[in-house]
């Protein structure tokens, strides 16, 4: 059966440039490997195939002599080059260990497994009350952590004693296997990918390196933090295993509810009650703010729902993002009077009496808009 067009195959043009032939050759790898699609004959010779065309396309002068003459140039030559132990030269070498390493974690990995690796970070939530997240504080926490063990220093071995090779991958964390025409290699079963063997474990952490402890930890907020911002402690996550670095801590903010104001970003929002005296001829009102108290001028004839703003009285979030000090917005909401005795009825009654349309704009406006509705619902 006549061999299709390498350039077809890995779907590229001939005057592909190399890095565009390694990308080709590395999404149909990853996409027909044989360990991807087990049991499978037409995506394993599709993998053959791809790895042929890119093994001669990726060697400059097979790809010379195959632009020049085809397959007849280059017969007998693939996978001369050691391609079932991945021990060819040049670019295909190294793309077919790249796309080893995504399948199977690392084809280096042998050097790398067994190494100094990073601990986990870790995640805790603060809840705050808006006081504190408006004015910055320092609690202190406890978390849960993996620690390095202090008896053995993290080596997992016991105390005078260090760990040794493997001696079934001899300290390489990885054995070689046949699968096929292929030779590939998988995590050592008996280090599970250490490279190395404790045989007298440590007493404390019992051959981890590590031991679940919890810790206290000062942590300073600044002033201006909203929920969702985080503060992160470098190295105070979980520490790393043979030797490597712990992770981080990130604290993350949660503030909540007040039961006076509402915040949104920089500002705060808060309704104020107000006698419908005070409303109808102005006067003065004390309203909080998170400094104390301040006076609000209300001017006469104020109406229900007007929003007043008080200029600075808000959060400042200088120190976490940009931005200055909002300001408090305060929203009056005008009282019905309640418990009404007969000489206050009276004197509503009367009131009532000698009021006018004008005095109530927004009541005679909106029965105007109700007569026209209505009338139009009777055309």
């Amino acid at each position: 059966m006549a061999k299709r067009d390498y350039y077809e195959v890995l779907g590229v043009q001939k005057s592909s440039s190399e890095q565009e032939i390694k990308k080709a050759y590395r999404r149909l790898a990853m996409k027909f490997h044989p360990d991807r699609n087990p049991d499978n004959a037409d995506a394993e010779k599709k993998f053959k195939e791809a790895s042929e065309a890119a093994e001669i396309l990726l060697d400059q002068e097979k790809r010379q002599a195959y632009d020049q003459f085809g397959h007849a140039a280059v017969d007998g030559s693939a996978g001369a080059g050691g391609f079932g132990g991945f021990g060819g030269s040049g670019s295909f070498s190294s793309v077919f260990e790249d796309v080893f390493g995504d399948i199977f974690g690392g084809s280096g990995g042998a050097n790398q497994r067994g190494g100094p690796s990073r601990g986990s970070d870790l995640r805790y939530v603060l809840t705050l009350d808006l006081e504190e997240a408006v004015r910055g504080c320092n609690p202190n926490i406890k978390i849960p952590a993996l620690s390095q063990c202090r008896e053995c220093k993290g080596s997992g071995a016991k105390k005078g004693t260090s760990p040794i090779d493997c001696v079934q991958c001899g300290g390489m964390g990885q054995v070689s296997a046949r699968q096929g025409i292929f030779s590939i290699q998988q995590t050592c079963p008996r280090c599970r990918g250490q490279g190395k063997i404790i045989s007298d474990p440590c007493s404390v952490c019992r051959g981890q390196g590590r031991v679940e402890e919890q810790k206290t930890l000062s942590v300073k907020i600044p002033p201006g933090v909203d929920s969702g911002d985080r503060v992160r402690l470098s190295g105070q996550g979980e520490a790393g295993t043979n030797g490597g670095p712990a992770g981080d801590l990130y604290v993350q903010v949660e503030v909540r509810g007040h039961n006076i104001f509402e915040r949104q970003a920089e500002n705060l929002y808060c309704d104020v009650p107000l006698n419908f005296v005070d409303a109808a001829l102005g006067g003065e009102l004390e309203v909080p703010t998170l400094n104390g108290r301040v006076t609000l001028k209300i001017p006469a004839e104020t109406q229900t729902g007007r929003q007043f703003r008080l200029r600075g009285k808000g959060v400042n979030v200088s120190q976490v993002r940009s931005g200055g000090t909002g300001d408090l917005y305060c929203r009056v909401i005008i009282e019905t009077p309640v418990s009404l005795n007969d000489k206050q009825k009276d004197l509503l009654r009367e009131f009532s009496k000698e009021g006018s349309e004008r005095q109530r704009p927004h009541e005679s406006s909106w029965f105007d808009k109700v007569k026209k509705f209505v009338d139009s619902m009777k055309d």
